[in-house]
């Protein structure tokens, strides 16, 4: 990291990740071309996960190569009279690998659920049961991870 004075630590990034609404996964495809795509990831220990159809270009592009890079950014707030911007990031590099135990599936599905639409686990085993057979589940195990935040002042606000 160039900017060690913005560096945070590896609780400071699961908190980002933890909290932010969706992550950047960028691949190389077969082509050896860039392909990024935005996912909705729940962390789970030393663990990423998200969910997928079990067929297209994000599937075949993993199974292709299955190195990945995942961005998070939160509390992005723009400074009114200058150039610049406050934020909250953390990146993840590992490697991508399908779930295939059942039950593995069904836990990260519901840890997903939790995350990302809570009030509506009533209904988590039904729509568990319609979606499994063609629902992928893939998990990142994180082997590295970097967390970084930019803090703006009260100049930076026009408050000064």
């Amino acid at each position: 990291m160039r900017r060690k004075d913005r560096e945070k630590d590896k609780e400071f990034a699961f908190e980002v990740i933890d909290s932010a609404p969706y992550g950047v996964a960028a691949f190389t495809d077969e082509k050896g071309m860039p392909y990024s795509v935005p996912l909705s990831f729940v962390r789970s220990g030393e663990y990423l996960y998200f969910h997928s159809a079990k067929e297209g270009k994000k599937v075949d592009t993993i199974r292709n190569d299955p190195r990945i890079c995942v961005s998070f950014a939160n509390n992005v707030m723009p400074a009114m009279d200058q150039f610049t911007t406050g934020y909250d990031s953390a990146m993840v590099r590992g490697v991508v690998t399908q779930v295939t135990d059942k039950e593995e599936i069904i836990e990260a599905l519901r840890k997903i659920s939790e995350h990302f639409c809570p009030t509506n686990m009533d209904r988590f085993d039904e729509a568990v049961k319609m979606s499994i057979d063609r629902t992928a589940i893939f998990k990142v195990k994180i082997e590295e991870i970097t967390g970084k935040q930019k803090k703006l002042t009260y100049k930076d606000y026009g408050l000064e």
